[in-house]
Parts: structure tokens; C-alpha cells; sequence
């Protein structure tokens, strides 16, 4: 059965760290050694590493994601989300992190993105450690 950490966002479009609430997941399934799958089971919805030190870097992700693809942009889902739907693509639903010591193997300055692309909404991210 996967881990779940459960997300609530607070803007249409944002990324939020959940690097922590991640490693307290593979310290209690007591994998010292292995892979940390991470998977967002949402159609508006990613998960990314990337830097985490600076904020500006978010934003600028988001910003370019924003240009790329722009919200109301003559698309033809009748939702209205489908540049939501674009941008999850583009950023992917799961990554996949090794485990050494029992901890993430991250770089000094990666953090693991949720990215949130419709909300605010409640969201999943299930983790499957071995």
C-alpha cells in the first residue's frame, strides 16, 4: 500500500515544497536502502525537483509555464482548465528518488515541487518506498 501525503492549495497556480513531509514517509517505512517513487494522481496537477533555495525560481517556472501556455487561450475543453492540463504534461506526475541511509538523495539545493496547476484544491501525492 502507497504512503499519502495530503496537499491543500491556495491559488490557481503554485508550487509548494513537500521535501519534508516526503522524508518523514521514508524514515517511517524503515527503507534505509532504495527508490522513493513519488506519484500526483491528478490531471491538473505535477510533481518536480528542482532548486529550493531560492523562491525566485518557483516563480519563474511558473511564469514561463505561464507564457508557454496561457490560461483562455482558444483551447477546446470545455472546462476552462485545459492549460492546467497542458502543464501537468509538460511537468510530469512522478519522480522517482534514490534512498541512501535512510534519507532522500537530493543535491544540496533540489527540493521535490508539488505544482499545483487548478486550484486551490485538496490533493494527494502517494509515495511507494522500497
Amino acid at each position: 500500500m502507497p504512503s499519502t501525503i495530503n496537499v491543500r492549495t491556495s491559488s490557481r497556480i503554485e508550487m509548494l515544497d513537500i521535501t519534508p513531509q516526503i522524508q518523514k514517509e521514508v524514515k517511517a517505512s524503515g527503507v534505509s536502502e532504495g527508490i522513493c517513487m513519488v506519484y500526483v494522481p491528478h490531471t491538473t496537477a505535477g510533481i518536480t525537483i528542482n532548486e529550493g533555495a531560492d523562491p525566485a525560481v518557483c516563480r519563474d517556472i511558473i511564469d514561463k509555464l505561464n507564457s508557454l501556455v496561457p490560461a483562455g487561450a482558444g483551447y477546446r475543453h470545455l472546462e476552462g482548465n485545459a492549460d492546467s492540463h497542458i502543464k501537468a504534461t509538460l511537468v510530469g506526475s512522478s519522480v522517482d528518488i534514490i534512498v541512501e541511509g535512510g534519507r532522500l538523495v537530493l543535491g544540496t539545493w533540489q527540493k521535490v515541487f508539488f505544482c499545483e496547476f487548478d486550484g486551490p484544491r485538496s490533493r494527494r501525492v502517494y509515495m511507494k518506498i522500497r
